[in-house]
């Protein structure tokens, strides 16, 4: 049976959410599955633009088997923006989650900016980590001159570069502002391009330009994890789609080259979202990872 439709990894939260503190900020957290249940922790892409909607709609169809917990990032969607935003701080703010939930050790998942925090909080939480799950994403930002020269060659719109630029290097003057910067780039990201469904993504999505601003002119800049990744011991599921314009098919295969034991799925109909673009298969090749490198009690009672 085919699942559902799921919104874009941008749409905002519909459902409500507790208000959880952690590290002096009050985060908005959804906790779906069953308790005792292996915990995946799922941080979503794009800080300014993201939020938990994404990883609750992809992640939670595993909430049958396993505990799922989603959260605005801080600077995110719901959530308080207070205090740091760099990546150090959001990795703790993920370990506290953690500590919240309970868990001793989670499943840590992301995609696009969240495959970065995910493996950020690899390599600097690895006791914490019983297997990984990361999506369109990349080990380093040097995606940044991937995307641009794909934004260039693209033949579905002719992109303004002056705001490409702006987005991508974290100048957007406010959020109305980074609402049309990203009402330009939203057109490359899916393999279908559906001009009425974009401007419908646009429209859902939560805009926090402070946090976008210095995760792309801060954080950015600074990040690489390629020394850090062969030093990774947890099972790793890396996916993506074939024609990612943003964290292209070669970012993944980096990170599959740099974690030991690392397994690679690409798949062939699928932009930026495997998870929405085939969102059946993706969610059985995360499952069949999952069932057979963490080790779980029985299903829980129907």
């Amino acid at each position: 049976m085919s699942e559902a439709p799921v919104p874009n990894e941008f749409a905002a939260a519909s459902t409500p959410a507790q208000r959880v503190l952690i590290n002096g900020v009050e985060l908005a957290v959804e906790v779906l599955g069953p308790e005792g249940a292996p915990v995946i922790l799922a941080h979503h892409g794009a800080p300014g633009l993201g939020s938990r909607a994404e990883p609750r709609a992809s992640f939670g169809r595993l909430a049958d088997h396993y505990r799922v917990v989603v959260f605005d990032a801080r600077g995110s969607g719901e959530s308080d923006g207070g205090g740091d935003l760099s990546h150090e701080q959001w990795a703790a703010d993920l370990d506290g989650l953690r500590a919240w939930a309970g868990a001793e050790r989670v499943i840590i998942a992301g995609g696009s900016y969240g495959g970065f925090m995910a493996m950020e909080y690899a390599v600097r939480y690895p006791e914490r980590v019983l297997a990984m799950v990361l999506r369109d994403t990349s080990p380093d930002s040097g995606n940044g001159h991937l995307a641009r020269e794909n934004a260039l060659a693209n033949d579905r719109v002719t992109i303004d570069m002056e705001k490409f630029d702006r987005i991508d290097q974290g100048r957007v003057r406010d959020d109305a502002d980074l609402k049309d910067c990203w009402r330009e780039i939203l057109p490359l990201y899916d393999f279908h391009y559906d001009p009425d469904a974009t401007e419908r993504k646009v429209e859902a999505t939560p805009y926090r330009f402070e946090a976008h601003n210095h995760a792309f002119s801060v954080n950015l800049p600074a990040y690489d994890l390629k020394p850090q990744l062969p030093g990774v011991t947890a099972p790793t599921l890396v996916t993506v789609g074939r024609t990612d314009w943003i964290t292209p098919v070669s970012c993944s295969e980096a990170i599959v080259d740099l974690v030991p034991g690392s397994r690679l799925v690409v798949f062939e109909e699928s932009g930026h979202s495997p998870q929405i673009e085939e969102a059946e298969a993706w969610t059985r090749t995360v499952r069949e990872f999952l069932d057979s490198t963490v080790p779980r009690d029985p299903a829980p009672s129907e």
